[in-house]
Parts: C-alpha cells; sequence; structure tokens
C-alpha cells in the first residue's frame, strides 16, 4: 500500500500538513502531479482515497493536504472556514511542490471539489503556471448557493444563519471562542446545508473523528465568494463536472463559468450533489477526469 510521505509548508507563517504520493512504477522521471484538498469543512481523509488511487494508477503524483484551520494543519480557533485562507493555502501548496525535484513543477494539477472546485478556479486564475484544473460539482458562487439555501428552506432559515454569524463575529471581537454550527444537518436544523440529501450524503464521507461543524461566521463571508467572476481569466484547460441535480452548488453558475473559461470541457451527471462521490456516479467522474489528464497533461 502507497502511504505517501508527509509534507509541511507554511502559509502566512502557518504550518499546512499534507501527504505526498509517488506512483510505484515509472522510471523516476519528474511526474504530473495532481495537487488535491476537499471542499467545505472537510479534510484529506473524507472520501478522496478512490480518486487518489486512480491518479496514482494512472502514474500521476499527488499531494493531498488540508486546509488551514482543518485536519492536521495549524491555525486556531478551529473550524474556521475563511475562503481567502484556503486559496491562499493552495497557493502555498503550489510554492512547495514547485521545488521539489521528483515532480515537474511545470505540470501541478489542481482538483478540487463541491467549495474547493470554486476555489481552484480562483487559484488558477491567479497562477497562470497551472497546467490544468478539474473541479466536481463545483461552488462557483456564494451568493447563489445562499440563495439556494433560501429557496429550499425558506427566508427565515437565512436570516437565522445570518444572525448566528453575526454573533459569532462578534465574539470573535472579543477573544470568545466561536459559535459553531453543522456543516450539514437535516431540514429545519441550524446547518451550513439543510437540504434533503445533505447530512446524509456529507457524513457517509466523514471518518470518526472528523467535526460536522464549522465557525458560524462562514454565512457572512459565503455569499462575497465569487469564483465565477475569476473563471475568464483561467487559461489553463479546465474540466468542470456539473452534477445536474445539485442543490448544494447550482448548476447555472458552473454554466457561467464553462462559457466564460478559454480552454473548458464539461461533463454533466444525472446525479445529486453528494451521489458523485460514490458508486458509479464516481466511477464515471473518475474516468472523465482520467481522459481529461490524458489528453491535456500526460504523467510523464
Amino acid at each position: 500500500m502507497n502511504t505517501g510521505q508527509r509534507v509541511r509548508f507554511l502559509s502566512a507563517g502557518q504550518a499546512c500538513q499534507g501527504d505526498l504520493y509517488l506512483p510505484e512504477t515509472g522510471d523516476g522521471a519528474p511526474r504530473a502531479t495532481v495537487v488535491m484538498a476537499h471542499g467545505f469543512g472537510l479534510t484529506r481523509e473524507c472520501g478522496l482515497a478512490p480518486f487518489r488511487d486512480a491518479f496514482l494508477a494512472a502514474g500521476y503524483a499527488v499531494f493531498l493536504f488540508d486546509y488551514r484551520h482543518f485536519g492536521d494543519s495549524e491555525g486556531v480557533p478551529r473550524q474556521l472556514l475563511s475562503p481567502a485562507r484556503q486559496v491562499a493555502d493552495w497557493q502555498a501548496a503550489l510554492h512547495a511542490l514547485r521545488g521539489r525535484a521528483e515532480l515537474d513543477n511545470e505540470r501541478l494539477i489542481l482538483w478540487g471539489t463541491s467549495f474547493a472546485g470554486g476555489l481552484v478556479t480562483a487559484v488558477a486564475a491567479r497562477e497562470p503556471r497551472v497546467a490544468a484544473i478539474i473541479a466536481q460539482c463545483p461552488m462557483m458562487d456564494g451568493l447563489a448557493s445562499v440563495l439556494e439555501v433560501i429557496r429550499y428552506a425558506g427566508l427565515d432559515q437565512g436570516l437565522k444563519l445570518t444572525g448566528l454569524g453575526l454573533l459569532d463575529q462578534a465574539r470573535a471581537l472579543i477573544g470568545m471562542e466561536p459559535l459553531y454550527i453543522a456543516s450539514a444537518g437535516r431540514p429545519g436544523e441550524a446547518a451550513a446545508m439543510t437540504s434533503d440529501d445533505a447530512f446524509q450524503g456529507y457524513t457517509a464521507l466523514m471518518p470518526e473523528g472528523v467535526p460536522n461543524r464549522v465557525a458560524a461566521r462562514v454565512a457572512l463571508v459565503l455569499p462575497l465568494c465569487r469564483p465565477v467572476r475569476e473563471a475568464a481569466r483561467v487559461g489553463c484547460p479546465a474540466l468542470i463536472q456539473i452534477c445536474e441535480n445539485d442543490t448544494v452548488a447550482p448548476t447555472a453558475a458552473a454554466d457561467r463559468a464553462v462559457a466564460a473559461m478559454p480552454a473548458a470541457r464539461v461533463r454533466r451527471y444525472p446525479v445529486g450533489h453528494f451521489q458523485v462521490y460514490q458508486g458509479a456516479a464516481r466511477q464515471r467522474s473518475i474516468e472523465d477526469q482520467l481522459q481529461f489528464l490524458a489528453e491535456t497533461v500526460p504523467a510523464v
């Protein structure tokens, strides 16, 4: 079993932890590398192994890391989700990997799912040396996602989350511990995601010990996180994978991103947001990812 090598890198002076995996076969030539991180509030332990293993089997190196405030990485308070900090973490990871002789530093591929699908779009817009991106069920427009919550859960839910976010931010200003909300909850609960499929689909990805919560102030910054506005500056090849029944990451925003990107390819799946992590939908997603990479950024 390929256990990977622990790699520590700094982002704004704080340590992020990741694992670097090299394919077990090959001639030792520098490898194209898939850089991976998870979506909203999750860690590298949460259901990404099948994707990682498929890339390794195809001859790619893989670097899988946790953002600050999550998983094994530093950052206090815990479970603080800041889109700006997470974009900076991606950029710091790229900087660290470009110094490694076993990797081809001109063929770094960004792989992001859900919330991270939007993040890799923003990163590629700012990092022209990125070779390609893969954005699976991407959250391209936080404002659209908030409006979707209001559509399925009602205006009261939106106001409740905003109020909790303001209270959490006020607590931060006076040095108190965060006020947390669930990342995913059942309909009617105070959680960031409460669509019918959210709780079961989200928690199915979580091994024991990974908390299902984020600091409530995320409700204040989420509407301002709009990677779709940066899509036109993503010049590298991009694979955008859209789940047609997605209630978490609205498909219209992903369509707008595809239309804006100069070199985007789109694949569509007749499933919900969380179904793409399991079974036949996951296998089809992986096959499309491998085909895209074979055509745009070969492993060697």
